[in-house]
Parts: C-alpha cells; structure tokens; sequence
C-alpha cells in the first residue's frame, strides 16, 4: 500500500514515448492550451481515461441488470455535468465519447483566457500562479485547476493584487472595456 502522506504519480506515460503522430498531437494540444510540458496533458488524459472506465463498468453493470448502477452512473453524470465536461441531461454514452479537449478547456488557465483576462494563454497561466486570480472569491494558484460550471462568471481578479487596479498596463484592453461599461 505505501505511505499514505508521500504523493504517487497521478498519470501514466505512453506505451511507445516516440510515435510521431501522438508526439505531434500532443504537441499542438500543449502550445494551443498552454500546458507547461506533456506531463499536464497525460493527467488530463488520465482523469479522462479514468471516467470513461468507470463508464464502460457501468454499462456493463446495467447490461447485467444491476440496480445498483442507476445510481452509481447519475452521480458520476451528475458530477461530470457539474464541471461542465457533460452537457445537462447527458447519459452513459457522453462519457465514452469525451476528448481530451473537453477537460482541458475546463482549467483554469483556458477560462481565464476565454475570458479575456489575459492576452495571451500563457499570460493566463502566469497571472494564476502568481495568484492574481480568484475563483468565487477565493486565490486559486492552479492552473490546471477544474472550474466548475456555476463559478465560471466568478473568476476575476483577485482583490488585493495590483491587476485589480482599472488602470493597470497588464489588463487585457477587453476588460477594461467590459469593466468601464456595463459590468
């Protein structure tokens, strides 16, 4: 078992680590994300993995006619549709056809950036660790951070950081905009 205060790896490297056309999605996937090397991109395709099996079990479970698996299977729904990955009224088939776009444009790096916080994906990336940003009033320093559906709008500026100032040279032109009109 291990101890349990020590961290284990979250994420399993690829079979063949030279393939070039994996290596070359993964590459266009980091620079379109802005993902600090390929490790973020193989969490994000283990969180996947891990939800499209528990998926395929419970399939499998409510094909043998399980009762239990109705339930099981609205709460990992439930759970999915909270974060934004499903859409609202989803069934166990959504799961199985998740990609590895649809969690990564839940961290909060990319909403940051679709938002117009920041210019540019990276800038995004170093606003959050440098703990510019708050989610529902709270400094979030992570960018691969899941944001959950209901506190999307409630990603800002954080109060006491000096991007919080109007005026700012580092705002985005967007928000300044956004701010000075109808807010």
């Amino acid at each position: 078992m291990g101890y349990p205060g020590k961290s284990h790896k979250t994420y399993e490297r690829p079979r063949k680590p030279w393939e070039a056309g994996r290596m070359a999605e993964e590459v266009e996937l980091i620079k379109t994300y802005g993902l600090r090397n390929k490790r973020e991109l193989w969490k994000a395709e283990s969180i996947l993995r891990k939800y499209r099996r528990v998926g395929r079990m419970l399939l499998a479970s409510k094909a043998r006619g399980e009762a239990r698996a109705d339930v099981e299977a609205a709460a990992v729904i439930e759970r999915l549709s909270r974060f934004g990955i499903l859409k609202d009224g989803a069934d166990l088939d959504a799961i199985l056809s998740l990609k590895i776009t649809d969690i990564l444009e839940r961290r909060l790096q990319t909403q940051v950036y679709r938002q117009g916080l920041a210019n540019t994906i990276r800038q995004a990336r170093q606003f959050i660790t440098h703990g510019h940003i708050q989610v529902a009033g709270q400094r979030v320093t992570v960018p691969s951070y899941l944001v959950k559906r209901g506190d999307e709008m409630t990603i800002d500026y954080y109060a006491g950081s000096p991007l919080a100032r109007e005026g700012h040279p580092e705002r985005s032109s967007k928000i300044v905009a956004r701010a000075g009109g109808s807010a």
